[in-house]
């Protein structure tokens, strides 16, 4: 016959099985839980994390389909700041899967909230669980100018000016005017932008020949930076020309279509010409003239295209 010590030990055996078959219940249902709510957060990705000012930034979303219907919003942080604002709504679809286009001003971060309330999840003790916000994501914007593109002539020494805007329209941004008349590209001069975004440009060019244009931004806190071309610059200087028919033989042994005879100049140096609104590139293709106070022998082609006869004073890239 058993003690009553011994029946008390062989009821506790059962109460303690029990009440570990009571906590491992509670902690599947707290992973469970847990789990879920690891599902419910906000996943987005970017179709593009560099666009140009004026294009739409494409935010492609996705979250538990459990989630379906939601409100979701889009939030946009800007560089510089602390604060976030909301720059697009839209709701969870059937799939889980949710969109935004959107246009994007500045650069910045992104995020994707849940704006709508907490759901119950069945079987979960902690209650209704909230769909976590998506990670941030960076974007860069690129600003746009508004130049217009032309061809300038002038004489050296003479200024010249390049006006435009930059957007968005903000003040005090430097810009400048960058020229290249070789491989590489060197600032002219710079300004900054008015409280509209506008500038202008003003350039005082000393040498001769050509030169391509364009204006730069280098970027800031608010977009990334940007150029855009602003045409071509011929830059001439003041001489004077005669015109002859050049139908026997030429000192540089060959005739050019468009030719002219220059006392100096290396043979096949092209020169361009700029006379009564007309411009024509010439090759030097033979000596003279040989009458004090003039520099150039326009060939009867030459002088046909610009529009010359006898002599007078022409614009000269050389």
């Amino acid at each position: 016959m058993r003690s009553k010590r011994s029946m008390r030990d062989s009821r506790r055996v059962p109460l303690a099985a029990g009440a570990l078959m009571l906590v491992i219940p509670g902690s599947a249902v707290a992973l469970a839980a847990g789990q879920a709510d690891a599902q419910s957060a906000l996943q987005i990705n970017l179709s593009s994390r560099h666009i140009a000012y004026g294009d739409r930034l494409k935010v492609a979303g996705s979250t538990s389909p459990s989630a379906a219907g939601q409100p979701v919003a889009l939030e946009f942080e800007r560089a510089g700041s602390t604060s976030w604002a909301s720059v697009g709504s839209t709701h969870v679809g059937p799939h889980g899967h949710f969109q935004f286009v959107t246009p994007i001003k500045q650069s910045g971060m992104v995020r994707a909230t849940s704006t709508g309330a907490p759901r119950a999840v069945l079987g979960s003790n902690p209650g209704p669980v909230a769909v976590a916000p998506s990670a941030a994501r960076p974007v860069q914007v690129a600003p746009k100018f508004r130049v217009r593109t032309r061809s300038i002539d002038t004489l050296s020494g003479r200024p010249v000016s390049v006006r435009g805007t930059l957007l968005p329209e903000v003040g005090n941004r430097r810009i400048v005017l960058e020229g290249r008349s070789g491989r590489h590209w060197r600032a002219l001069t710079s300004v900054r932008t008015g409280s509209h975004g506008g500038f202008r440009l003003r350039y005082r060019p000393q040498g001769l020949g050509h030169e391509h244009l364009r204006v730069r931004f280098a970027g800031d806190r608010r977009n990334s930076r940007a150029s855009h071309d602003a045409g071509q610059l011929l830059v001439f200087r003041e001489s004077v020309a005669s015109w002859y028919n050049d139908g026997g033989a030429t000192a540089c042994g060959f005739h050019a279509g468009n030719g002219v005879a220059n006392r100096t100049l290396p043979c096949g140096t092209k020169v361009t010409f700029r006379y009564g609104g007309r411009t024509v590139t010439a090759v030097v293709d033979d000596r003279g003239p040989f009458v004090g106070g003039r520099e150039w022998d326009l060939n009867q082609n030459t002088a046909s295209a610009l529009g010359f006869a006898g002599v007078g004073t022409v614009w000269s890239t050389s």
